[in-house]
């Protein structure tokens, strides 16, 4: 019998340090440091490649509407911090990211989160929404040839923030901040 992975949603993450480089800086940082907080891990392949610079960019472009919802960024390859430093010294795009860029060259943090293509030493695009407990809300892993979007990824954070914030409600495909919520139940079947 074949066995199926098993989904990581409503898993509390464990206890991982990894170096960022951040604000022309190098530090060791954990993911408990962030508890409190939202947390936007966002998994890409490597440094100084062509899909990778137009996400990156995108998200540093909405950085500020993220950090307004009390969360943070951090994005994850398997490249050094000294790769990213390059990387922000060279491209005109990565030089405007604000939030940290995180080193894994080990493939730790992504085999700890399913992005790790071992062929390769390099990671698949994931993208993983963690709730101030430490506990994973959503997150998607695609092939890396399908670039993501801030936006798209903005509204998810939100309905997951107005989820926690107000229980028994849930958010229909497109909500948006100030659309209408559902409450489930058995009023409601066959009449959406």
């Amino acid at each position: 019998m074949q066995e199926y992975p098993t989904s990581l949603i409503g898993r509390k993450v464990d206890e991982l340090k990894f170096t960022v480089f951040h604000n022309e800086k190098t530090k060791e940082v954990s993911l408990s440091d962030y508890l409190g907080k939202w947390v936007v891990l966002f998994f890409y392949p490597a440094d100084f490649t062509f899909v990778c610079p137009t996400e990156l960019l995108d998200l540093s472009d909405s950085y500020a509407e993220f950090q307004k919802l009390n969360a943070e960024i951090i994005s994850v390859s398997t490249d050094t911090v000294f790769v990213h430093k390059a990387w922000h010294d060279h491209s005109p795009s990565i030089k405007q990211i604000q939030y940290p860029m995180a080193a894994d060259p080990t493939g730790h943090v992504c085999k700890t989160f399913g992005t790790y293509i071992p062929e390769e030493g390099l990671s698949w695009r994931g993208t993983f929404i963690i709730d101030p407990d430490g506990i994973i809300k959503a997150y998607e892993i695609h092939d890396n040839s399908i670039g993501r979007s801030a936006a798209e990824l903005l509204r998810k954070l939100q309905a997951a923030i107005y989820v926690r914030e107000h229980g028994g409600e849930v958010c229909p495909a497109r909500w948006k901040p100030g659309d209408d919520t559902l409450k489930p139940g058995l009023d409601l079947v066959g009449k959406i």
